[in-house]
Protein backbone atom coordinates (compact mmCIF):
# COMPACT_ATOMS: atom_id res chain seq x y z
CA UNK A 1 0.00 0.00 0.00
CA UNK A 2 1.34 3.74 -0.36
CA UNK A 3 -0.55 6.74 0.72
CA UNK A 4 -1.32 9.63 -1.76
CA UNK A 5 1.08 12.71 -0.40
CA UNK A 6 -1.63 15.46 -2.06
CA UNK A 7 -4.89 13.20 -0.85
CA UNK A 8 -4.41 12.11 2.79
CA UNK A 9 -6.82 9.38 3.66
CA UNK A 10 -7.04 7.86 0.38
CA UNK A 11 -5.05 4.53 0.86
CA UNK A 12 -3.91 2.51 -2.91
CA UNK A 13 -3.08 -0.68 -3.24
CA UNK A 14 0.57 -2.10 -3.21
CA UNK A 15 0.27 -5.75 -2.56
CA UNK A 16 -2.91 -7.32 -2.23
CA UNK A 17 -1.06 -10.39 -0.71
CA UNK A 18 0.23 -8.55 2.14
CA UNK A 19 -2.76 -6.61 2.90
CA UNK A 20 -5.43 -7.87 5.16
CA UNK A 21 -8.87 -6.77 5.50
CA UNK A 22 -10.92 -7.24 8.53
CA UNK A 23 -13.83 -5.68 10.48
CA UNK A 24 -11.52 -3.75 12.73
CA UNK A 25 -9.94 -2.16 9.30
CA UNK A 26 -7.26 -2.61 6.54
CA UNK A 27 -4.01 -4.27 8.16
CA UNK A 28 -0.43 -4.57 6.18
CA UNK A 29 2.24 -6.70 7.17
CA UNK A 30 5.18 -3.73 6.93
CA UNK A 31 8.08 -6.48 7.95
CA UNK A 32 7.34 -8.66 5.50
CA UNK A 33 6.73 -6.57 3.25
CA UNK A 34 9.84 -4.93 3.71
CA UNK A 35 12.07 -7.86 4.28
CA UNK A 36 10.67 -9.77 0.59
CA UNK A 37 11.25 -6.95 -0.76
CA UNK A 38 14.75 -6.32 0.66
CA UNK A 39 15.95 -9.98 -0.77
CA UNK A 40 14.65 -9.68 -4.28
CA UNK A 41 15.94 -6.56 -4.89
CA UNK A 42 19.64 -6.41 -3.58
CA UNK A 43 20.20 -6.44 -0.38
CA UNK A 44 20.81 -10.00 -0.65
CA UNK A 45 23.90 -8.94 -2.32
CA UNK A 46 24.22 -5.61 0.16
CA UNK A 47 23.01 -3.65 -3.14
CA UNK A 48 21.52 -0.59 -1.05
CA UNK A 49 21.55 1.35 -4.29
CA UNK A 50 19.31 -0.68 -6.66
CA UNK A 51 17.07 -1.19 -3.67
CA UNK A 52 17.15 2.47 -3.07
CA UNK A 53 16.76 3.91 -6.66
CA UNK A 54 15.09 1.56 -9.18
CA UNK A 55 12.37 -0.29 -6.89
CA UNK A 56 11.13 3.07 -5.47
CA UNK A 57 11.01 4.74 -8.26
CA UNK A 58 9.09 2.24 -9.63
CA UNK A 59 6.52 1.43 -6.79
CA UNK A 60 6.02 5.48 -7.27
CA UNK A 61 4.95 5.22 -10.53
CA UNK A 62 2.69 2.43 -10.10
CA UNK A 63 1.14 4.25 -7.28
CA UNK A 64 0.35 7.17 -9.29
CA UNK A 65 -1.11 4.91 -12.18
CA UNK A 66 -3.03 2.83 -9.88
CA UNK A 67 -4.57 6.30 -8.56
CA UNK A 68 -5.24 7.35 -12.23
CA UNK A 69 -7.36 4.49 -12.68
CA UNK A 70 -9.44 4.64 -9.79
CA UNK A 71 -9.93 8.00 -10.56
CA UNK A 72 -10.92 6.53 -14.03
CA UNK A 73 -13.89 4.33 -12.76
CA UNK A 74 -14.94 7.29 -10.45
CA UNK A 75 -14.73 10.15 -13.58
CA UNK A 76 -17.87 8.06 -14.84
CA UNK A 77 -20.09 9.74 -12.69
CA UNK A 78 -17.92 12.54 -11.61
CA UNK A 79 -16.82 14.13 -14.37
CA UNK A 80 -14.72 16.82 -12.61
CA UNK A 81 -12.24 14.47 -11.58
CA UNK A 82 -11.15 13.80 -15.31
CA UNK A 83 -8.75 16.58 -14.31
CA UNK A 84 -7.29 15.11 -11.50
CA UNK A 85 -6.76 11.61 -13.25
CA UNK A 86 -4.33 13.79 -15.80
CA UNK A 87 -2.30 14.75 -13.48
CA UNK A 88 -1.81 11.70 -11.99
CA UNK A 89 -1.27 9.92 -14.85
CA UNK A 90 1.52 12.64 -15.76
CA UNK A 91 3.16 12.16 -12.80
CA UNK A 92 3.30 8.34 -13.46
CA UNK A 93 4.80 8.91 -16.59
CA UNK A 94 7.66 11.43 -15.00
CA UNK A 95 8.10 8.49 -12.69
CA UNK A 96 9.22 6.37 -15.46
CA UNK A 97 10.81 8.37 -17.48
CA UNK A 98 13.26 8.84 -13.94
CA UNK A 99 13.14 5.01 -13.92
CA UNK A 100 14.76 4.75 -17.53
CA UNK A 101 17.15 7.51 -16.84
CA UNK A 102 18.56 5.55 -13.86
CA UNK A 103 18.68 2.33 -15.90
CA UNK A 104 21.21 3.94 -18.03
CA UNK A 105 24.01 3.26 -15.63
CA UNK A 106 26.27 0.60 -16.69
CA UNK A 107 25.32 -1.48 -13.23
CA UNK A 108 21.60 -2.03 -15.30
CA UNK A 109 21.68 -5.32 -17.55
CA UNK A 110 20.39 -4.88 -21.13
CA UNK A 111 16.98 -6.76 -20.31
CA UNK A 112 15.84 -4.04 -17.49
CA UNK A 113 16.79 -1.62 -19.39
CA UNK A 114 14.64 -2.40 -22.65
CA UNK A 115 11.79 -3.35 -19.69
CA UNK A 116 11.95 0.50 -18.36
CA UNK A 117 11.93 1.67 -22.15
CA UNK A 118 9.18 -0.10 -22.73
CA UNK A 119 7.32 0.86 -19.04
CA UNK A 120 7.58 4.02 -19.94
CA UNK A 121 6.38 3.99 -23.58
CA UNK A 122 3.07 2.87 -22.08
CA UNK A 123 2.87 5.51 -19.28
CA UNK A 124 3.45 7.95 -21.85
CA UNK A 125 0.89 6.79 -24.15
CA UNK A 126 -1.40 6.09 -21.75
CA UNK A 127 -0.79 10.14 -20.97
CA UNK A 128 -1.34 10.47 -24.68
CA UNK A 129 -4.15 8.41 -25.25
CA UNK A 130 -6.40 10.19 -22.68
CA UNK A 131 -5.38 13.41 -24.15
CA UNK A 132 -6.53 11.96 -27.35
CA UNK A 133 -3.41 12.94 -28.96
CA UNK A 134 -4.08 9.83 -31.21
CA UNK A 135 -1.12 10.07 -33.63
CA UNK A 136 1.44 10.46 -30.27
CA UNK A 137 -0.29 7.86 -28.34
CA UNK A 138 0.35 5.37 -31.15
CA UNK A 139 3.92 5.41 -31.82
CA UNK A 140 4.56 5.30 -27.85
CA UNK A 141 2.44 2.06 -27.80
CA UNK A 142 4.23 1.04 -31.05
CA UNK A 143 7.51 1.20 -29.38
CA UNK A 144 5.82 -0.18 -26.50
CA UNK A 145 4.84 -3.11 -28.31
CA UNK A 146 7.91 -3.62 -30.32
CA UNK A 147 10.04 -3.75 -27.07
CA UNK A 148 8.10 -6.76 -25.58
CA UNK A 149 7.82 -8.74 -28.68
CA UNK A 150 11.85 -8.76 -29.02
CA UNK A 151 11.66 -10.02 -25.31
CA UNK A 152 9.06 -12.45 -25.49
CA UNK A 153 11.49 -14.34 -28.48
CA UNK A 154 14.62 -13.78 -26.29
CA UNK A 155 13.86 -15.45 -22.86
CA UNK A 156 12.11 -18.48 -21.81
CA UNK A 157 7.67 -19.38 -22.73
CA UNK A 158 7.51 -18.41 -18.90
CA UNK A 159 8.55 -14.87 -19.58
CA UNK A 160 6.75 -14.99 -22.96
CA UNK A 161 3.57 -15.32 -21.65
CA UNK A 162 3.85 -11.97 -19.60
CA UNK A 163 4.75 -10.05 -22.13
CA UNK A 164 2.56 -11.82 -24.88
CA UNK A 165 -0.16 -11.18 -22.87
CA UNK A 166 0.89 -6.89 -21.99
CA UNK A 167 1.45 -6.59 -26.10
CA UNK A 168 -2.34 -8.36 -26.41
CA UNK A 169 -3.70 -5.49 -23.77
CA UNK A 170 -2.27 -2.16 -25.89
CA UNK A 171 -2.84 -4.20 -29.28
CA UNK A 172 -6.67 -2.43 -28.74
CA UNK A 173 -5.11 1.30 -28.23
CA UNK A 174 -3.21 0.98 -31.51
CA UNK A 175 -6.25 0.25 -33.33
CA UNK A 176 -8.97 2.73 -31.21
CA UNK A 177 -5.85 5.08 -32.51
CA UNK A 178 -5.34 4.00 -36.26
CA UNK A 179 -9.12 4.44 -36.48
CA UNK A 180 -9.03 7.73 -35.21
CA UNK A 181 -6.52 9.07 -37.65
CA UNK A 182 -8.54 7.71 -40.50
CA UNK A 183 -7.59 4.07 -40.67
CA UNK A 184 -11.47 2.50 -41.67
CA UNK A 185 -9.84 -1.09 -41.32
CA UNK A 186 -8.44 -0.54 -37.66
CA UNK A 187 -12.66 0.12 -37.04
CA UNK A 188 -13.53 -3.20 -38.21
CA UNK A 189 -10.61 -4.54 -36.27
CA UNK A 190 -12.37 -3.27 -33.64
CA UNK A 191 -15.44 -4.00 -33.78
CA UNK A 192 -14.64 -7.97 -34.45
CA UNK A 193 -12.27 -7.64 -31.30
CA UNK A 194 -15.08 -6.27 -28.77
CA UNK A 195 -17.41 -9.01 -30.39
CA UNK A 196 -15.47 -12.14 -29.98
CA UNK A 197 -13.43 -11.36 -27.40
CA UNK A 198 -14.73 -8.74 -25.37
CA UNK A 199 -12.11 -5.98 -26.34
CA UNK A 200 -9.35 -4.78 -23.72
CA UNK A 201 -9.70 -4.97 -20.47
CA UNK A 202 -10.98 -1.88 -18.03
CA UNK A 203 -10.63 1.66 -19.40
CA UNK A 204 -10.02 0.02 -22.97
CA UNK A 205 -13.16 -1.87 -22.58
CA UNK A 206 -15.39 1.42 -22.25
CA UNK A 207 -13.61 3.16 -24.89
CA UNK A 208 -14.15 0.15 -27.47
CA UNK A 209 -18.46 0.16 -26.55
CA UNK A 210 -18.21 4.13 -26.43
CA UNK A 211 -16.99 4.36 -30.28
CA UNK A 212 -18.49 1.00 -31.47
CA UNK A 213 -22.07 3.16 -30.14
CA UNK A 214 -20.93 6.08 -32.25
CA UNK A 215 -20.07 4.95 -34.92
CA UNK A 216 -23.25 3.34 -35.42
CA UNK A 217 -25.16 6.74 -34.14
CA UNK A 218 -23.76 8.07 -37.17
CA UNK A 219 -24.85 5.66 -39.50
CA UNK A 220 -27.98 5.12 -37.66
CA UNK A 221 -28.96 8.80 -38.83
CA UNK A 222 -29.11 7.84 -42.37
CA UNK A 223 -31.37 5.03 -41.43
CA UNK A 224 -35.03 5.69 -41.52
CA UNK A 225 -36.95 2.25 -42.05
CA UNK A 226 -36.44 -1.28 -42.32
CA UNK A 227 -38.64 -3.98 -44.37
CA UNK A 228 -39.76 -7.40 -42.45
CA UNK A 229 -42.14 -9.68 -43.86
CA UNK A 230 -43.17 -7.60 -46.56
CA UNK A 231 -44.12 -4.11 -44.52
CA UNK A 232 -41.62 -1.24 -44.76
CA UNK A 233 -41.73 0.55 -40.67
CA UNK A 234 -40.22 3.46 -39.92
CA UNK A 235 -37.52 3.25 -37.36
CA UNK A 236 -37.65 6.73 -35.14
CA UNK A 237 -36.29 5.06 -32.58
CA UNK A 238 -32.18 6.05 -32.17
CA UNK A 239 -31.91 2.72 -29.37
CA UNK A 240 -33.65 0.67 -32.13
CA UNK A 241 -31.87 2.24 -35.28
CA UNK A 242 -27.97 1.16 -33.42
CA UNK A 243 -29.73 -2.45 -32.10
CA UNK A 244 -30.95 -2.94 -35.86
CA UNK A 245 -27.62 -1.73 -37.77
CA UNK A 246 -25.26 -4.08 -35.05
CA UNK A 247 -27.37 -6.91 -35.77
CA UNK A 248 -25.61 -8.44 -38.31
CA UNK A 249 -22.21 -7.71 -36.34
CA UNK A 250 -23.22 -9.32 -33.91
CA UNK A 251 -24.77 -12.39 -35.59
CA UNK A 252 -21.52 -12.34 -38.18
CA UNK A 253 -19.56 -12.77 -34.46
CA UNK A 254 -21.66 -15.78 -33.39
CA UNK A 255 -21.29 -17.48 -36.13
CA UNK A 256 -17.11 -17.20 -36.48
CA UNK A 257 -17.11 -17.32 -32.67
CA UNK A 258 -13.82 -19.99 -31.91
CA UNK A 259 -15.38 -21.83 -29.14
CA UNK A 260 -18.90 -22.52 -27.35
CA UNK A 261 -18.04 -20.33 -24.12
CA UNK A 262 -17.68 -17.36 -26.60
CA UNK A 263 -20.51 -18.13 -28.54
CA UNK A 264 -22.16 -18.31 -25.19
CA UNK A 265 -21.59 -14.96 -24.12
CA UNK A 266 -22.06 -13.70 -27.82
CA UNK A 267 -25.85 -14.91 -27.33
CA UNK A 268 -26.49 -13.03 -24.49
CA UNK A 269 -24.94 -9.87 -25.18
CA UNK A 270 -27.22 -9.71 -27.94
CA UNK A 271 -30.40 -10.77 -25.70
CA UNK A 272 -29.50 -8.13 -23.68
CA UNK A 273 -29.35 -5.71 -25.73
CA UNK A 274 -32.47 -6.88 -27.72
CA UNK A 275 -34.09 -6.63 -23.97
CA UNK A 276 -33.15 -2.85 -23.82
CA UNK A 277 -34.57 -2.21 -27.12
CA UNK A 278 -38.14 -3.77 -26.80
CA UNK A 279 -38.03 -1.94 -23.22
CA UNK A 280 -37.39 1.60 -25.56
CA UNK A 281 -40.22 0.51 -27.68
CA UNK A 282 -42.55 -0.53 -24.77
CA UNK A 283 -42.11 2.85 -23.43
CA UNK A 284 -43.10 4.62 -26.90
CA UNK A 285 -46.11 2.29 -26.77
CA UNK A 286 -47.23 3.76 -23.70
CA UNK A 287 -47.39 6.85 -25.25
CA UNK A 288 -48.88 6.17 -28.56
CA UNK A 289 -51.85 4.29 -26.55
CA UNK A 290 -52.33 7.40 -24.58
CA UNK A 291 -52.83 9.14 -27.40
CA UNK A 292 -54.82 7.13 -29.20
CA UNK A 293 -57.30 7.14 -25.93
CA UNK A 294 -57.20 11.20 -25.68
CA UNK A 295 -57.78 11.11 -29.52
CA UNK A 296 -60.52 8.09 -29.46
CA UNK A 297 -58.71 6.88 -32.30
CA UNK A 298 -60.14 3.41 -33.00
CA UNK A 299 -56.94 0.68 -32.64
CA UNK A 300 -57.94 -1.96 -35.18
CA UNK A 301 -54.89 -2.03 -37.79
CA UNK A 302 -51.71 -2.71 -35.89
CA UNK A 303 -49.28 0.33 -35.81
CA UNK A 304 -46.16 0.81 -37.37
CA UNK A 305 -44.37 1.05 -33.15
CA UNK A 306 -46.53 -1.96 -32.62
CA UNK A 307 -45.16 -4.01 -35.73
CA UNK A 308 -41.11 -2.42 -35.21
CA UNK A 309 -42.62 -4.25 -31.31
CA UNK A 310 -43.32 -7.47 -33.15
CA UNK A 311 -40.06 -7.53 -35.31
CA UNK A 312 -37.78 -7.17 -31.92
CA UNK A 313 -39.84 -9.72 -30.47
CA UNK A 314 -39.18 -12.02 -33.37
CA UNK A 315 -35.65 -11.30 -33.03
CA UNK A 316 -35.50 -12.19 -29.35
CA UNK A 317 -37.57 -14.97 -28.93
CA UNK A 318 -35.41 -16.59 -32.46
CA UNK A 319 -32.18 -16.23 -30.37
CA UNK A 320 -33.29 -17.83 -27.87
CA UNK A 321 -34.10 -20.69 -30.02
CA UNK A 322 -30.59 -20.37 -31.57
CA UNK A 323 -28.14 -20.08 -28.47
CA UNK A 324 -30.89 -23.49 -27.20
CA UNK A 325 -30.12 -25.82 -30.16
CA UNK A 326 -27.00 -24.60 -30.05
CA UNK A 327 -26.34 -25.31 -26.27
CA UNK A 328 -28.08 -28.89 -27.00
CA UNK A 329 -25.87 -29.32 -29.85
CA UNK A 330 -22.72 -29.45 -27.47
CA UNK A 331 -24.76 -31.06 -24.86
CA UNK A 332 -25.07 -34.19 -27.66
CA UNK A 333 -21.39 -34.23 -28.62
CA UNK A 334 -20.78 -34.64 -24.85
CA UNK A 335 -23.64 -37.10 -24.50
CA UNK A 336 -22.04 -39.04 -26.99
CA UNK A 337 -18.45 -39.32 -25.23
CA UNK A 338 -17.10 -42.24 -23.19
CA UNK A 339 -18.04 -41.31 -19.50
CA UNK A 340 -14.28 -41.37 -18.03
CA UNK A 341 -14.54 -40.00 -14.14
CA UNK A 342 -18.12 -41.96 -12.83
CA UNK A 343 -17.98 -39.65 -9.88
CA UNK A 344 -18.49 -36.43 -12.31
CA UNK A 345 -21.82 -36.02 -13.52
CA UNK A 346 -22.16 -35.83 -17.05
CA UNK A 347 -24.78 -34.64 -19.48
CA UNK A 348 -28.30 -36.63 -19.36
CA UNK A 349 -30.84 -36.78 -21.91
CA UNK A 350 -32.96 -34.60 -19.50
CA UNK A 351 -31.14 -31.77 -19.84
CA UNK A 352 -31.92 -31.87 -23.55
CA UNK A 353 -35.32 -32.10 -22.99
CA UNK A 354 -35.62 -29.23 -21.03
CA UNK A 355 -33.59 -27.21 -23.61
CA UNK A 356 -36.22 -28.33 -26.23
CA UNK A 357 -39.21 -27.56 -24.13
CA UNK A 358 -37.56 -23.67 -23.63
CA UNK A 359 -37.71 -24.02 -27.51
CA UNK A 360 -41.42 -25.00 -28.34
CA UNK A 361 -42.40 -22.40 -25.79
CA UNK A 362 -40.37 -19.69 -27.46
CA UNK A 363 -41.74 -21.02 -31.15
CA UNK A 364 -45.39 -20.79 -29.57
CA UNK A 365 -44.74 -17.11 -28.69
CA UNK A 366 -43.69 -16.49 -31.90
CA UNK A 367 -47.14 -17.46 -33.48
CA UNK A 368 -49.09 -15.08 -31.07
CA UNK A 369 -47.09 -12.05 -33.01
CA UNK A 370 -49.09 -9.23 -33.29
CA UNK A 371 -49.84 -8.18 -36.92
CA UNK A 372 -49.17 -11.83 -38.01
CA UNK A 373 -52.15 -13.88 -37.23
CA UNK A 374 -53.24 -13.44 -40.69
CA UNK A 375 -49.62 -14.26 -42.47
CA UNK A 376 -50.27 -17.71 -43.15
CA UNK A 377 -46.90 -18.68 -44.94
CA UNK A 378 -45.67 -17.55 -41.49
CA UNK A 379 -47.95 -19.52 -39.13
CA UNK A 380 -47.33 -22.17 -41.85
CA UNK A 381 -43.58 -21.88 -41.16
CA UNK A 382 -43.58 -21.86 -37.37
CA UNK A 383 -45.36 -24.51 -36.99
CA UNK A 384 -43.23 -26.75 -39.13
CA UNK A 385 -40.11 -25.71 -36.81
CA UNK A 386 -41.99 -26.72 -33.97
CA UNK A 387 -42.93 -30.41 -35.50
CA UNK A 388 -39.35 -30.74 -36.16
CA UNK A 389 -38.07 -29.31 -32.56
CA UNK A 390 -40.73 -32.00 -31.52
CA UNK A 391 -39.41 -34.82 -32.81
CA UNK A 392 -35.94 -34.12 -31.37
CA UNK A 393 -37.38 -33.72 -28.08
CA UNK A 394 -39.53 -36.86 -28.27
CA UNK A 395 -36.29 -38.48 -29.40
CA UNK A 396 -34.73 -37.42 -26.02
CA UNK A 397 -37.55 -38.68 -24.21
CA UNK A 398 -37.05 -42.04 -25.61
CA UNK A 399 -33.43 -41.88 -24.87
CA UNK A 400 -34.05 -41.12 -21.11
CA UNK A 401 -36.65 -44.34 -21.04
CA UNK A 402 -33.69 -46.45 -22.65
CA UNK A 403 -31.13 -45.74 -19.89
CA UNK A 404 -34.38 -46.83 -17.34
CA UNK A 405 -34.62 -49.67 -19.61
CA UNK A 406 -38.21 -49.36 -20.22
CA UNK A 407 -38.05 -50.64 -24.13
CA UNK A 408 -41.41 -50.69 -24.69
CA UNK A 409 -41.89 -47.17 -23.86
CA UNK A 410 -38.89 -46.15 -25.60
CA UNK A 411 -40.44 -47.78 -28.47
CA UNK A 412 -43.52 -46.11 -28.96
CA UNK A 413 -41.46 -43.02 -28.81
CA UNK A 414 -39.19 -43.75 -31.17
CA UNK A 415 -42.36 -44.59 -33.70
CA UNK A 416 -43.55 -41.04 -32.70
CA UNK A 417 -40.11 -39.15 -33.11
CA UNK A 418 -40.49 -40.82 -36.91
CA UNK A 419 -44.00 -39.93 -37.32
CA UNK A 420 -42.95 -35.82 -36.95
CA UNK A 421 -40.05 -36.13 -39.08
CA UNK A 422 -41.98 -38.04 -42.15
CA UNK A 423 -44.96 -34.76 -41.64
CA UNK A 424 -42.08 -32.73 -41.67
CA UNK A 425 -40.60 -33.89 -44.99
CA UNK A 426 -44.20 -33.81 -46.61
CA UNK A 427 -44.99 -30.13 -44.97
CA UNK A 428 -41.48 -29.03 -46.16
CA UNK A 429 -42.06 -29.44 -49.89
CA UNK A 430 -44.73 -26.70 -50.30
CA UNK A 431 -42.61 -23.89 -48.47
CA UNK A 432 -39.62 -23.11 -49.94
CA UNK A 433 -36.02 -22.82 -47.64
CA UNK A 434 -38.42 -23.77 -44.72
CA UNK A 435 -35.82 -25.90 -43.15
CA UNK A 436 -32.84 -24.02 -43.97
CA UNK A 437 -31.71 -23.05 -40.07
CA UNK A 438 -32.80 -25.91 -38.80
CA UNK A 439 -31.55 -29.43 -38.06
CA UNK A 440 -31.24 -32.11 -40.19
CA UNK A 441 -35.11 -34.30 -39.98
CA UNK A 442 -33.29 -37.16 -41.88
CA UNK A 443 -30.88 -37.36 -39.90
CA UNK A 444 -32.73 -37.72 -37.37
CA UNK A 445 -34.63 -40.05 -39.53
CA UNK A 446 -31.28 -42.87 -39.39
CA UNK A 447 -30.38 -42.64 -35.89
CA UNK A 448 -33.97 -43.48 -35.11
CA UNK A 449 -33.83 -46.49 -36.91
CA UNK A 450 -30.53 -47.93 -35.84
CA UNK A 451 -31.77 -46.87 -32.46
CA UNK A 452 -35.36 -49.25 -32.96
CA UNK A 453 -32.72 -52.25 -34.13
CA UNK A 454 -30.25 -51.86 -31.19
CA UNK A 455 -33.70 -51.68 -28.86
CA UNK A 456 -35.62 -54.40 -30.13
CA UNK A 457 -31.98 -56.48 -29.40
CA UNK A 458 -31.70 -55.37 -26.51
CA UNK A 459 -35.33 -55.83 -25.36
CA UNK A 460 -35.49 -59.91 -26.86
CA UNK A 461 -31.59 -60.19 -24.67
CA UNK A 462 -32.62 -58.65 -21.55
CA UNK A 463 -33.97 -61.02 -19.44
CA UNK A 464 -31.18 -64.03 -20.95
CA UNK A 465 -28.67 -60.74 -19.47
CA UNK A 466 -30.39 -61.54 -16.24
CA UNK A 467 -27.92 -62.68 -13.86
CA UNK A 468 -28.50 -65.80 -11.12
CA UNK A 469 -28.67 -64.12 -7.51
CA UNK A 470 -29.08 -67.23 -5.64
CA UNK A 471 -27.15 -70.40 -5.51
CA UNK A 472 -29.50 -72.24 -7.52
CA UNK A 473 -27.46 -75.10 -9.29
CA UNK A 474 -27.77 -75.58 -13.39
CA UNK A 475 -29.63 -78.96 -12.97
CA UNK A 476 -32.84 -76.88 -10.97
CA UNK A 477 -33.39 -74.41 -13.60
CA UNK A 478 -32.96 -76.31 -16.99
CA UNK A 479 -36.51 -74.71 -18.20
CA UNK A 480 -35.03 -71.39 -17.16
CA UNK A 481 -31.87 -69.54 -19.01
CA UNK A 482 -29.69 -66.94 -17.47
CA UNK A 483 -26.30 -65.50 -17.77
CA UNK A 484 -24.53 -67.54 -15.29
CA UNK A 485 -20.97 -66.57 -15.89
CA UNK A 486 -20.12 -69.56 -13.11
CA UNK A 487 -20.48 -71.97 -15.74
CA UNK A 488 -17.39 -71.14 -17.39
CA UNK A 489 -15.29 -71.19 -14.50
CA UNK A 490 -13.14 -73.04 -12.47
CA UNK A 491 -16.61 -74.13 -10.13
CA UNK A 492 -19.36 -74.04 -12.19
CA UNK A 493 -22.86 -74.62 -10.02
CA UNK A 494 -24.19 -77.70 -12.02
CA UNK A 495 -25.30 -79.80 -8.97
CA UNK A 496 -25.92 -79.45 -5.52
CA UNK A 497 -22.57 -82.33 -4.21
CA UNK A 498 -22.68 -83.82 -1.95
CA UNK A 499 -26.38 -84.31 -2.35
CA UNK A 500 -29.11 -83.85 0.19
CA UNK A 501 -30.52 -87.04 2.25
CA UNK A 502 -34.18 -88.32 0.76
CA UNK A 503 -36.83 -90.48 3.01
CA UNK A 504 -37.18 -93.36 1.39
CA UNK A 505 -39.64 -96.41 1.98
CA UNK A 506 -38.30 -99.20 4.37
CA UNK A 507 -39.34 -102.88 3.40
CA UNK A 508 -43.08 -103.75 4.09
CA UNK A 509 -44.37 -105.91 6.94
CA UNK A 510 -47.68 -108.06 6.41
CA UNK A 511 -49.86 -108.92 9.03
CA UNK A 512 -53.16 -111.39 8.14
CA UNK A 513 -55.14 -109.29 11.13
CA UNK A 514 -58.31 -110.27 8.64
CA UNK A 515 -58.14 -114.36 9.57
CA UNK A 516 -59.72 -114.19 12.90
CA UNK A 517 -62.77 -112.24 11.07
CA UNK A 518 -63.15 -114.75 8.20
CA UNK A 519 -66.09 -117.50 8.16
CA UNK A 520 -64.97 -120.75 6.35
CA UNK A 521 -67.66 -122.81 5.08
CA UNK A 522 -68.34 -126.58 6.22
CA UNK A 523 -66.88 -129.49 5.51
CA UNK A 524 -68.37 -132.19 6.72
CA UNK A 525 -69.41 -133.69 3.65
CA UNK A 526 -65.58 -134.28 2.99
CA UNK A 527 -64.36 -135.27 6.15
CA UNK A 528 -65.03 -139.46 7.55
CA UNK A 529 -67.06 -139.87 10.26
CA UNK A 530 -64.53 -141.86 13.01
CA UNK A 531 -67.06 -142.21 15.14
CA UNK A 532 -69.45 -144.66 12.71
CA UNK A 533 -67.20 -147.89 12.89
CA UNK A 534 -66.20 -148.29 16.80
CA UNK A 535 -65.07 -151.54 18.03
CA UNK A 536 -66.19 -153.42 15.25
CA UNK A 537 -64.15 -151.43 12.04
CA UNK A 538 -61.20 -152.02 14.17
CA UNK A 539 -61.19 -155.50 14.48
CA UNK A 540 -62.19 -155.94 11.22
CA UNK A 541 -59.27 -154.17 10.53
CA UNK A 542 -56.98 -156.13 12.93
CA UNK A 543 -58.26 -159.45 10.97
CA UNK A 544 -58.27 -158.17 7.91
CA UNK A 545 -61.63 -157.78 6.92
CA UNK A 546 -61.63 -154.65 5.80
CA UNK A 547 -59.54 -154.85 3.30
Amino acid sequence: MALDKQNEGKILPMDENKENTTEDGIGLEILQIIKDSQQQHGLRHGDYQRYRYLLLVLMEAERAWSYAMQLKQEANTEPRKRFHLLSRLRKAAKHGERLEKLCESPRVDAKTKLEAQAYTSYLSGMVRFELQEWKAAMEAFNKCKTIYEKLASAFTEELAVLYHQRVEEISPNIRYCAYNIGDQNAMNELMQMRLSAGGGGGMMAEKLEALITQTRAKQAATMSEVEWRGRTVPVKIDKARIFLLGLGDNEAAIAQAANEETKERLYETLLAECRDTIQAVREELKTEAKQRERSDEASGKVSNLQFLHSYLTYIKLWTVVKRNESMAHMLQAKLKEPQTDENKRGPRPQDLIRLYDIILQSLAELSTLQGLEEDHTFQKEVALKMLVYKAYRCFFIAQSYVLVKKWSEALVLYERVLKYAMEVQSKAKSLNNSLKDLPDVQELITEVNAEKYSLQAAAILAPCQQKVKDNTPLCERLDTFHLDPTLVGKQPNLVQFPPDFQPIPCKPLFFDLALNHVAFPPLDDKVEQKGKGGLTGYIKGIFGFGS
